[in-house]
């Protein structure tokens, strides 16, 4: 597995944090940015991750924001991305097991220090269910190609 990493300023400290957890994990990252805690847009991140995603460089993604809110508003404009923001490992475990999430979010000034490395473990080890979720998803594939 590779993860896309990314953050803009208000994620930067939490992304950093990921990184040290990934690699003590022996998961392989990129990071899409930012590179220091100096004001940043996150929409130019969460863009970055899921084209790493969809062009099969990276398996998930990981965005942090200052409230993951900004980031799961724009990496799911991206088309075939599916992305969940998550504040404890029950809500990453769902979003991988019912959403097949390609990417979680979490908030860098809102997601509790000592719940990071199970939300991320979870979201990283749980695998797609499938089965009655599958035409969920075809659903919103769906809606991606829709007008309105």
């Amino acid at each position: 597995m590779r993860v896309a990493i990314g953050s803009d300023h208000a994620g930067f400290d939490l992304k950093e944090t990921i990184k040290a957890l990934l690699s003590g994990m022996g998961i392989p990252y990129e990071d899409v940015g930012a590179r220091s805690a100096d004001s940043s847009d996150y929409p130019d991140f969460a863009a970055a991750a899921a084209r790493l995603i969809l062009d099969g460089r990276a398996d998930r993604g990981i965005l942090v924001c200052g409230t993951g809110i900004g980031m799961v508003i724009a990496a799911n404009k991206i088309p075939g991305i599916r992305a969940a923001l998550a504040w404890n490992a029950a809500t990453a475990r769902l979003a991988r097991a019912h959403n097949d999430a390609h990417i979680l979010t979490l908030g860098g000034r809102t997601t509790p220090a000592a719940e990071v490395d199970a939300i991320v473990r979870a979201f990283l080890t749980t695998a797609y269910e499938g089965g009655r979720h599958d035409a969920r998803l075809a659903k919103i594939a769906h809606l991606e190609h829709k007008d309105t």
